[in-house]
């Protein structure tokens, strides 16, 4: 990955940035790159990833990771939140080896000057989603080959307990179809960084 941090930096919004793109992409990574670069503090989308018990009493458990598995409305109201520079604001985290959301894990001082999100539906064209956009003072989407997007998904389910079959499927099933809807939303970006 060679992005040129002085050019992109140059581009960084007051409060708050979005990292956009489809499963796979490298979303945490390049949030992780500028938060140590840059001073940021990251808070990811993905700990608003509802509990497995909630996802299976509303039958999506084997569609986790589309829209509806998300807490949106909780995302974009912690978003508001920490636009407002709340002295202290406790965000969840995802952890992956539970493969389950952590409630008040990540501390978002309000004297940090530059909070990055990342996740894939921040330009989602949906109301729920919509409000979790109107936080954010730009969004920058991520692209790279879809190839080598799909190596390191199938990698990811496999590292975290799946079987090379039942990461290929999951892939095709959930993964695949969430990265449609994300590219389809990229246009309303305010970069597009093709890594």
């Amino acid at each position: 990955m060679d992005l040129d941090l002085d050019d992109l930096r140059s581009r960084v919004p007051e409060r708050l940035l979005g990292i956009t793109g489809a499963p796979g992409v490298g979303k945490s990574t390049v949030a992780a790159l500028l938060a140590r670069s840059w001073g940021a503090v990251v808070v990811p989308m993905d700990g608003f990833h509802l509990a497995d018990v909630e996802l299976s009493r509303r039958g999506l458990l084997g569609r986790k990771g589309a829209p509806e598995t998300f807490d949106a409305e909780g995302y974009a109201a912690l978003l508001g939140r920490v636009r407002a520079r709340e002295p202290l604001v406790m965000a969840p985290v995802f952890e992956r080896d539970l493969e389950q959301p952590l409630a008040g894990a990540l501390p978002v001082p309000g004297s940090v000057g530059l909070v990055v999100t990342e996740g894939n539906y921040l330009l989602l064209d949906e109301p729920r989603w919509a409000a979790v956009r109107a936080q954010l003072d730009a969004v920058w989407h991520l692209r790279v080959d879809p190839a080598l997007r799909r190596e390191r998904l199938v990698a990811r389910h496999v590292e975290f307990g799946k079987t090379p079959a039942e990461a290929e499927a999951w892939v095709r099933a959930v993964d695949d179809p969430n990265a449609t809807l994300v590219e389809a939303a990229a246009a309303q970006a305010d970069l597009v960084i093709d890594l």
